[in-house]
This record gives structure tokens, sequence and C-alpha cells, in this order.
């Protein structure tokens, strides 16, 4: 049992690094699709997502939730707003990386757990550690440091992070299933993608026939670069704790500031590496503070303390952030 046991968890942390690898590495794929402009490609990854999950679900026979779904209308509303911030979230990533930032979006995803918890905070009416404060004041000088290194706000890091944070927020409410909530969010997505994608190809400015049969299937492509991540994600969330996934998903953002200076050649300014330290001071802070309320935490299970019929607060990531990991990255 116990071989088993870590053979369970060795297999969710090899998910779990390809999951948050695959999104670390994907500014080198959207590069690959031009000369379709973003608004093009992001339509193409809305159709395709949709074709592959839902030929995942045919295979899988998982159909019975969309029914309940259907009948559930606050949850319908829901699932069209999560939508919609997707889409800018989709959006402003595929624009970002192919107009030349790619340090600028990473950072979107190195202070998503700081939004995160302001938003707990204002919108949640959370209440925060002494630590989780002082991130956040670091965060907020980080920000101040980044605007003046830029010249103006880092407004692309700032939509990428209030946009995946108002997202998780969204999706902790509705409560589907990684790959039930890509199909519906898809669902809700596809008429106005596929009705883009054909006044593009009425107005001679598709690019999916005109280049080839290669370009075509790399815009069809968009597909699996979605739902793949989130299949290896949703292997990794049944079988390694939460906590270990809060850790894995600053992954994707390292790999991402790693591809924007060594591989895009991005500049990077000392003002600039400034705001980058603060941010990720802000972020030690956070796991370490994490991590020692997950010890506290398995100490107090350990020695019975916990009272009958309680759990202690397991929701707490890495990140210190008290909603689940989110799953559907750029």
């Amino acid at each position: 049992m116990a071989e088993e046991s870590k053979g369970e968890r060795r297999t969710g942390l090899l998910n779990g690094f390809a999951a948050y690898g695959m999104w670390g590495l994907v500014p080198l794929f959207w590069p690959l699709l031009k000369p379709a402009g973003a608004m093009e490609i992001l339509a193409h990854r809305m159709v395709w997502s949709l074709v592959l999950v839902a030929l995942v679900l045919l295979v899988m026979r998982r159909w019975a939730w969309a029914g309940e779904l259907l009948r559930q209308p606050r949850k319908l509303a829901l699932i069209t707003v999560a939508a919609a911030v997707i889409t800018v979230n989709w959006g402003v990533y595929i624009w970002a990386v192919n107009s030349g930032h790619v340090v600028e979006a990473s950072l979107g995803y190195f202070i998503n757990p700081l939004v995160t918890i302001a938003m707990g905070v204002l919108i949640l009416k959370e209440r925060l550690r002494p630590v989780q404060w002082a991130a956040v004041a670091v965060g907020f000088a980080a920000v101040v440091v980044l605007t003046l290194g830029y010249g103006r706000p880092p407004w692309i890091s700032l939509c990428l992070a209030f946009s995946f944070a108002t997202y998780g927020l969204v999706k902790k409410k509705v409560n589907l299933g990684g790959i039930e909530s890509l199909a519906a969010e898809t669902a809700v997505q596809f008429l106005p993608a596929l009705a883009y994608l054909l006044w593009l190809s009425a107005h001679g400015d598709s690019t999916f026939t005109d280049h080839g049969s290669g370009h075509a299937a790399l815009l069809a492509a968009t597909g699996v670069v979605t739902a793949l991540p989130l299949v290896c994600f949703g292997a990794a969330a049944i079988r390694v704790p939460l906590s270990t996934l809060g850790l894995l998903q600053y992954l994707a953002p390292v790999f991402q500031f790693l591809l924007g200076i060594l591989y895009f050649h991005e500049a990077m300014p000392p003002e600039r590496w400034a705001g980058f330290a603060l941010v990720w001071l802000a972020l030690s802070l956070l796991t370490g503070d994490a991590l020692r309320t997950a010890r506290r935490a398995a100490r107090m299970l350990g020695d019975g303390l916990a009272a009958p019929g309680t759990t202690v607060a397991s929701g707490d990531t890495a990140t210190g952030v008290r909603t689940p990991v989110t799953e559907s990255r750029s």
C-alpha cells in the first residue's frame, strides 16, 4: 500500500511538472502562428479547444454534468462570466507574447497570488495573517517601482493578474471539474469565435486556408495546447497535496521569465530587476508563511488536537491563498 501511494504521488508530481512546464513553455508556440493576429489565434483556440474537449468527454462518456448545469441558471451565469474573463486573459497573453512582452506577461502570473489575496480581503472579507499583509505591501511597492521603470503601469501584468484572479474566484463558486469547466466555457465562447473566423474568411483576412496545411495544423493545435496541460493538471491535482501544486505553479512564470530574457532577449534594466526582486520577496514571504501554517496544521492533526468533526483549513496553497489552484493557464 505504501509503495502504491508513493507511486501515485510520483505520478502526480510528474503530471504537475508536465502541466506547469507546458504552461511555462507556451510562449515558444504562439509566435509559430504568425502571420495570424492575436484575435484570430484566440478565436481558433476557443473553437478547437471545444472540439477536442468534446471528443474527450464523448470517449469518457462524461456528459451527465451538462444536463445538471443547464438546470442551474446561476451556475450558467457564472460560467459565462468565467468564459468572458478567461477570454480577456488568453487574448492579452497571446498579444503580449507575439508583441515582445514575454517578461511583462510572466510578471502577471508572479503577482497573481498577491492579487488573489487582495481580492479575498476586499470581496470575500477574508482575514490575513501579518506576514500576508507584509507580502501584499511589498507587492504593491514592486508595482510602483515597475511603473517608474516602465514609465507607465505594467498594464499587461496587471490585466493578466486581475483577470486570472477573477477567473479563479468565479471557478471556485462554479465548482466544476477541469475538463468539464473548459468544455462549458469554450461552449460559451464557440459561436462568437466561429462567427469571427467566418467574418475574417469572408473579408479575405483569414490565414487559416491561405498559408498552407502546416499553418492550418498549427492553428488547430491550439486546442491541444489548451487541453493537454489541463489533463496533466487534473491528474496531478488528485494525487498530490494542494500545497505542492501551489509551489509547482511558480514553474510557469519562471520559465516564461527565463524565455523572455534568454530566448527572446527582452531588456531588463536595473529598475525592472528591482521590481521583480520585490515581487519574488513577497512570494517568498507568502510561501514561507504558508509552509509554516501547513506544518502547524499537520502537527495539530498528528497530536489529535483538532476537535472532532472539524477540519484544518487545507485550502492554503504555498502562496498563502485560500482558493484552489486554478487550471486554465494562458
